[in-house]
């Protein structure tokens, strides 16, 4: 008995999160009542007095505990932990943790995340939208600018330098917008739905480019210079980190800078001459301020320190002598510039590395807290920008096009494809808006920012196809009517640029959050590290005993909520959603108890492991895109018209999220311990979680269909036009009509086909196009009503118009392929590429 009640209060105590005296108290007492209910017996004595022995040595520090315990248990943590690069370790030290780290908790603060300052546009940003933005897209026309100009034409670019497009996130003070990072995104996004190239033009002077890492690490004169330029326009950046032979690896650069003295401005000062070859840098072609990340050296010594001095970040103005740029890359059909840029041996000042000669060696750390930001914005953006577009241009396609005498709309098989791009958008809106909240409030979230990457490029291509599917031998036949075809072709480049997915999910998302997340595995890192051993010892005390009442706390959590449902999980009641709160503590408890089982068991083979890696990965996107639907939901007050897409977002979450940790499990590299992990995580069997039922999809299929207010809120932020003559607008200008003459056309298609062939002779043969006729024949025969022939023609007319494609002659053809020929010309090539 004493070992029982000494076993179940520890457990107690562990579930319950308590330690130190408290525990020390509670199980001394268990014991003893034990001791009595067993009236002493020499065996229980025995037993349970080993264990409290063994349980107050591990609750209460002392020099017992560190010397036989702390001491060879360190030694044996420093074989398992993974051992980390240069780069790898200045990646964990960068950024913040925010919600990811409660995610990785265990035990998730639903309180932080309902209570946190959530994104939110000032009255002055929103202007900028309903005024430059709008004005902007307006100005667009994508099949021109891709098929006909290959660039933007020459009113859009001046109209983004004099409106500052290029300066949103510059301080006002130093002639920029100063707007905060969701005006950013919103902007972005908005100008994405109309033309990528002109949204990438937008974007990147914003994120990662000089402007970012001037304003966090450059000298007061490097921004009195620099700032007031890009904001304006007068100067163009681009910001080139990509080399042919290194690619992901920012350990591997090649491109490098020498220490040594040169000639600047006429006199001889200390500088970098430096060497680079550059590729798929955007705007390259066009900048007039290059910035760049090398390698530098000293082997002269001439700062006196090592030879090796690092990674760092330098600018160059475009007009130096020995630079290279202004070829072009084309990135699948979209045609912002981009291109490789490349010098050999250029020398620079140091008041040309950004953040001076104090900066030399430190680029990487800068790199990194600014990708946190600019990789949480620009291509998230992109993404639910595409999704957005999709639902309001597939959602009335779907509308208007009629087959078999009614809507498309209405068939199941169509329904099953409109469900994913409606919902997969509410998703990739709800996770967006989340990190800019956090970005807003000072965050720099590295973790997030790869999640958030990672899955809104590919919820994009989810949708997109989708879309096609839907929009079928529309959406195919190239042409200015179609409003599919360029989203579709650009789908790679969001998967492939700033990390491509694969990176990004199999290495980063897992990799990096399971230690920068983690509650203590950063400070035993930091405790296996230092030099001195008794401080070592005496750091990795304090911290290895809770990390094992952490882990215990989480076996026991996920074991009890699995088989409780999570009915044991006390969870807010806004909502009425009280189901996916215990599920998603459920299962942040058993990928919590995962991460420590895999950081324990496989350790620094992890990144060797990177099919588990990018299971965990997916792990945690499902949980935190299921937590972002559920924030954003309580920001706009509960609205119960968006309780079907909440419900089908966090349905699907957990589905993918238990088939996610199944496959992990079934699939760990250390077989012992799949069994344990299965019982624990699915103690009652991976079921229950099957995702959206066909009544669930049909009614999200229909809120992109249904003009409603919850279609005008999947589809807000994007641009919209009622132009018949625009691709997008002709679709939209279709939907009305149709709407507005839903009830006509009913009668006109019951009329049509309860004819008397032999009284209405012809009407059976009438050609689609023959739509005058038709109308003619129903205002004769009463079926119309006078004055509603003309609206019916005209929203017939429309309704043909829409499924109408482009075609060519081939005289048309060839002074296309004249004209994108005349854009071309040959270029001089960079070295080595």
């Amino acid at each position: 008995m004493s070992v029982l009640l000494l076993l179940l209060s520890a457990l107690v105590l562990i579930y319950l999160g308590i330690g130190g005296t408290t525990a020390a108290t509670v199980l001394t007492i268990a014991t003893v009542i034990g001791l009595f209910q067993d009236h002493w017996h020499l065996l229980s004595i025995i037993c349970g007095g080993g264990l409290l022995a063994l349980a107050l040595i591990l609750v209460l520090p002392g020099d017992l505990r560190l010397d036989k315990l702390s001491r060879p248990l360190l030694g044996w943590v420093r074989s398992r932990l993974p051992s980390l690069s240069d780069t790898e370790a200045e990646a964990l030290k960068s950024g913040s943790v925010d919600w990811d780290g409660e995610l990785f908790s265990g035990d998730p603060d639903w309180k932080k995340l309902l209570d946190a300052r959530p994104a939110h546009l000032t009255s002055e940003e929103q202007a900028f939208l309903d005024g430059p933005v709008e004005k902007l897209c307006a100005m667009l026309d994508d099949w021109k600018i891709t098929h006909e100009q290959y660039d933007l034409p020459d009113k859009v670019w001046k109209f983004i330098r004099e409106k500052g497009f290029f300066g949103l996130i510059i301080p006002k003070e130093d002639g920029g917008l100063g707007f905060s990072n969701t005006a950013h995104s919103e902007i972005v996004m908005k100008i994405s739905t109309r033309s990528v190239s002109a949204a990438v033009t937008v974007m990147v002077p914003n994120s990662l480019g000089p402007g970012e890492l001037l304003m966090h690490y450059g000298t007061d004169d490097q921004k009195h210079h620099y700032l007031p330029r890009l904001a304006t326009g007068e100067e163009i950046p681009c910001f080139a980190l990509t080399s042919p032979v290194a690619g992901s690896d920012a350990g591997a650069i090649p491109d490098k800078g020498i220490v040594c003295k040169g000639e600047w401005n006429g006199e001889e000062v200390l500088g970098l001459k430096v060497t680079w070859n550059k590729r798929y840098i955007t705007l390259a072609p066009v900048a007039t301020l290059i910035g760049l990340a090398i390698k530098v050296y000293d082997p002269d010594k001439l700062l006196g320190g090592s030879d090796d001095i690092g990674v760092t970040c330098v600018l160059i103005p475009r007009e130096t002598e020995g630079v290279s740029a202004g070829a072009r890359h084309l990135p699948m059909n979209t045609v912002f510039m981009n291109g490789p840029t490349w010098g050999t041996e250029v020398f620079i000042p140091m008041d040309q590395v950004i953040g001076g000669q104090y900066m030399l060696g430190k680029g990487w750390t800068m790199l990194l807290e600014c990708l946190s930001i600019g990789r949480s914005i620009s291509l998230p953006a992109l993404g639910t920008g595409a999704g957005k577009v999709a639902s309001l241009a597939t959602g009335s396609y779907a509308y208007t096009r009629e087959q078999f005498g009614r809507s498309i709309s209405q068939f199941e098989g169509v329904q099953e494809a409109l469900e994913p791009i409606a919902g997969y958008t509410y998703m990739m809106d709800a996770a967006r808006l989340l990190t800019a909240g956090m970005l807003d409030r000072g965050v720099r979230p590295s973790v997030p920012s790869a999640v958030l990457k990672y899955r809104n490029t590919d919820l994009m291509r989810e949708v997109i196809n989708h879309a096609m599917d839907v929009v079928a031998g529309r959406g195919v036949i190239t042409g200015p009517r179609n409003f599919l075809a360029r989203a579709y072709q650009a789908v790679p480049i969001g998967i492939t640029v700033e990390g491509a997915n694969i990176l990004t999910r199999s290495l980063m998302i897992f990799g990096q959050g399971a230690i920068r997340c983690h509650p203590y595995i950063v400070e035993e890192i930091e405790a296996a590290g230092m030099d001195n051993e008794d401080e070592a010892v005496r750091k990795f005390d304090g911290i290895f005993y809770r990390h094992l009442a952490h882990t215990t706390r989480n076996a026991l959590r996920a074991l009890l909520l699995g088989l409780s449902r999570g009915w044991l999980q006390s969870v807010p009641r806004q909502g009425e959603i009280q189901s996916g709160y215990r599920q998603l503590a459920r299962f942040s408890a058993a990928f919590a108890l995962m991460t420590d089982v895999t950081l324990l068991s496989v350790g620094g083979g992890l990144k060797a492991r990177q099919r588990l890696s990018g299971r965990m990965a997916d792990c945690l996107t499902h949980l935190y895109y299921a937590t972002a639907v559920i924030k954003q939901w309580h920001e706009e007050g509960y609205p119960e018209d968006q309780r079907p897409l909440v419900e089908w977002s966090l349905q699907t979450c957990l589905r993918d999220l238990q088939a996610a940790m199944r496959d992990a499990i079934i699939n760990f590299p250390v077989p012992l311990l799949r069994w344990p992990l299965r019982l624990l995580v699915f103690p009652l069997g991976a079921t229950g979680l099957n995702g959206p039922d066909d009544r669930l999809g049909a009614q999200v299929a229909e809120s992109i269909v249904k003009d409603t207010p919850l279609r005008q809120r999947i589809s807000r932020g994007a641009f919209v036009t009622m132009d018949p003559e625009d691709s997008l607008g002709r679709v939209l200008n279709a939907y009305k009509l149709a709407h507005d003459t839903e009830d006509m056309r009913h009668r006109l298609h019951q009329a049509v086909r309860n004819r008397n062939e032999d009284e209405v002779d012809g009407i059976a043969l009438l050609m689609g196009h023959q739509r005058k006729e038709l109308v003619d024949w129903a205002c004769a025969e009463g079926v119309v009503k006078a004055d509603e022939c003309d609206q019916l023609q005209e929203a017939l007319t429309a309704l043909y118009d829409v499924i109408r494609v482009d075609a060519f002659e081939g005289d048309g053809l060839k002074a296309l392929s004249r004209c994108a020929k005349g854009k071309r010309k040959v270029v001089e090539r960079p070295p080595q590429d």
